[in-house]
């Protein structure tokens, strides 16, 4: 399935190509959930109690992986909205009902970040940036990318000399909008752009 593109347009003002790469949601069933009934009801599943607690229940379609542990706790991850996410956490909700595993009420889906990528139309001199930004670290020998933290949206981006973002830590496709295009305006109103 494709990313979700939140932002084509190619102005001066604003990033390229923004697109959701995962989506991380959690649920709560608020409930206790037999994961060896799981186990024997599914072929998609994997549980390997002695290795990790959860089970993972992978769905085709929409593409994604659940975990879910015996507290009724899941995550959901691999989705490319958070609309997404949501609908994979309901779809696995429902085959648990209609294969007899009793779930008793609707989950709470909550998404809790997504990572994106965005390109901002231009090189960045990352070695400028290290030096005239705050919040912002960078160590070549240790990693080619530049890592800036946002308070408002509070996110991470990372920052590529080829003008490539990575952005983490948004809880909504607004979030992460909002983040490309302050990392954008602050590259800009720095001259770090060539």
């Amino acid at each position: 399935m494709k990313t979700t593109l939140i932002e084509s347009e190619k102005s001066p003002g604003r990033p390229c190509n923004v697109r959701i790469e995962n989506v991380v949601a959690t649920a709560s069933l608020d409930q206790k959930i037999d994961l060896l009934a799981i186990m024997a009801a599914f072929q998609n599943v994997e549980y390997r109690p002695k290795k990790f607690p959860g089970l993972v229940f992978a769905l085709k379609q929409p593409k994604t992986k659940t975990l879910i542990f015996t507290t009724g706790k899941m995550v959901c991850t691999g989705a490319k909205s958070a609309k997404m996410a949501g609908s994979a956490v309901r779809k696995v909700v429902r085959e648990l009902s209609d294969n007899g595993i009793t779930v008793l009420k609707k989950p709470e889906i909550t998404v809790q970040n997504m990572v994106a990528s965005a390109d901002v139309g231009a090189k960045v001199d990352l070695e400028a940036a290290a030096y005239v930004l705050d919040n912002i670290m960078y160590e070549p020998e240790q990693f080619p990318g530049a890592i800036y933290r946002i308070k408002d949206p509070k996110t991470v981006v990372l920052i590529f000399n080829s003008g490539k973002l990575v952005i983490t830590g948004a809880k909504s496709e607004e979030q992460v909008l909002e983040a490309a295009v302050k990392v954008r305006a602050v590259l800009v109103d720095n001259d770090l752009l060539f």
